[in-house]
């Protein structure tokens, strides 16, 4: 199983550390393996090159070893560990650091960059299954490339504790490109707190519209799961997807640090468990927002009323 180390700068895609052209590596790597692509895109506070935060060398690495209890090996847990036909991995690193709002501009131009990857990958093998994982403002990428692509660009991707507004997203996901991808929305009441402050610092495409991790966006090529609704786990734990139960009330890194969460979406990245099913298995709304503090901060008024 090849793996290749993709790096956005202003000039476009390019091999990590490389002068030379993409397109002739990107063939090679093709060819090495059959199997599907999938293409894993970090979010905020990453740079390629850097010490410390470099996705290539962290979590979007297949020999991941870190001292932060946040980074685990993306490639590894979706079972792209060097064996011949689990297809071409792809590390997609871009200038996540600075600003939320420099972040934020610049996960639109890599979306751009992303889809001309991807229209290239279709080139070199138009019937190779393309999936995209994608965490926070990489979910911003992901569907930015997904509005600019043809149909079918990209099969299915999983979009964990997506940084993206829900009218951006149903634009991407209604557009010609976005309409045949499968998507698993992956939400958690623990990342309540930074989707709250996402639609305070970045302004919204319409007033008033909020972050696609609270659930109210309905399309047929959309399932919502939120991982700490207890309904929800029983009823995965039923399927044979037996997800951890939450440990924390506040957490942006749930959606792919949790127990069990990776056999989950292997499944659904290779069609074992089709989204349809998987619609059926889950409650057919999420919580609402705050469900997972407001009665841990109702808890002291509770007492008193109690003890009057």
């Amino acid at each position: 199983m090849p793996m290749l180390r993709i790096t956005v700068t202003d000039q476009g895609p390019h091999l990590d550390g490389a002068a030379g052209p993409l397109h002739p590596a990107l063939a090679r790597a093709l060819a090495a393996d059959g199997g599907p692509v999938t293409i894993m895109i970090h979010g905020f506070k990453y740079l390629p090159g850097h010490s410390r935060h470099c996705p290539h060398r962290s979590l979007q690495s297949d020999a991941a070893h870190h001292a932060d209890a946040r980074i685990v090996s993306w490639p590894r847990h979706l079972g792209l560990r060097g064996q011949r036909g689990e297809g071409l991995g792809i590390s997609f690193g871009w200038p996540a650091r600075g600003s939320i709002w420099q972040a934020h501009r610049r996960a639109a131009q890599a979306g751009d960059a992303l889809a001309g990857l991807v229209a290239q990958i279709r080139q070199l093998a138009p019937q190779r299954p393309v999936h995209v994982v994608a965490h926070s403002l990489g979910a911003r990428v992901a569907l930015q490339a997904l509005r600019q692509g043809r149909p079918g660009a990209v099969d299915r991707a999983i979009l964990m504790a997506a940084a993206e507004f829900t009218d951006t997203a149903r634009a991407a996901l209604t557009s010609p490109g976005g309409r045949a991808c499968e998507v698993l929305n992956v939400t958690s009441r623990e990342n309540d707190l930074f989707d709250f402050l996402m639609e305070r610092l970045v302004a919204p495409p319409r007033p008033g519209d909020r972050m696609l991790g609270l659930g109210a966006l309905r399309l047929p090529n959309l399932v919502t799961l939120q991982l700490d609704d207890a309904e929800s786990l029983h009823r995965l734990r039923a399927a044979g997807f037996a997800v951890a139960p939450p440990m924390r009330r506040i957490c942006h890194w749930s959606p792919y640090l949790r127990p069990g969460v990776f056999p989950l979406y292997r499944a659904v990245l290779s069609g074992a468990l089709p989204l349809p099913r998987l619609r059926a298995l889950l409650p057919d709304a999420p919580q609402p927002r705050w469900s997972r503090l407001v009665p841990v901060l109702a808890r002291p008024a509770t007492r008193a009323i109690a003890a009057e």
